[in-house]
């Protein structure tokens, strides 16, 4: 079961926690147009999840911003997806204002499915907690990192390696 704190103090994650070898569990969630967006909509892809509290503070849009970087070298067969609870329009505006173009942010704020499916959703603020995902294009989860305090940074070195490495199995 994994452990995290928000600010030092231990929340309550809900859900089921994800494991290297698991199948990705499915999820719905909303783009910022507010269209569905399910694992399926991006299958055969490898895709970076990137799962932050809120785009609006300092550690989320620093991890926004580095993946956004990342992207060009990551090439075409990967999708990066960042997973948040703020609002659809807020993240367009995030976006917009921080000029992030390669990420895609998507809204878990309606129903928490990605959070629940995934083992992030904290029950005590109704925010997700920091992780990181990677997904191969057969749906197999092949690196996963909770952050175990949700206001420090990922190892984002070692998820664009993970990435590269499930893209390149697939090549």
């Amino acid at each position: 079961m994994v452990q995290i704190t928000f600010k030092k103090n231990p929340v309550t994650l809900l859900g089921k926690e994800v494991k290297v070898g698991d199948s990705a569990p499915g999820f719905t969630v909303l783009a910022n147009d507010l269209s569905p967006v399910t694992l399926q909509d991006s299958k055969g892809k490898t895709r970076l999840f990137s799962v932050v509290p809120s785009l609006d503070t300092g550690v989320c849009d620093s991890q926004t911003r580095k993946f956004n970087e990342s992207a060009a070298e990551l090439g075409e067969d990967v999708v990066i997806l960042t997973v948040s609870n703020d609002l659809p329009f807020a993240q367009k505006r995030w976006c917009a204002a921080a000029g992030i173009d390669s990420v895609q942010t998507l809204s878990d704020h309606r129903d928490l499915s990605f959070g629940e499916a995934y083992g992030v959703a904290i029950q005590e603020l109704r925010l997700l907690a920091r992780a990181i995902f990677v997904v191969d294009s057969n749906d197999k989860v092949t690196y996963v990192e909770y952050v175990p305090e949700a206001t420090d940074h990922p190892n984002y070195e070692k998820a664009i390696e993970a990435v590269k490495e499930a893209t390149s199995v697939k090549k």
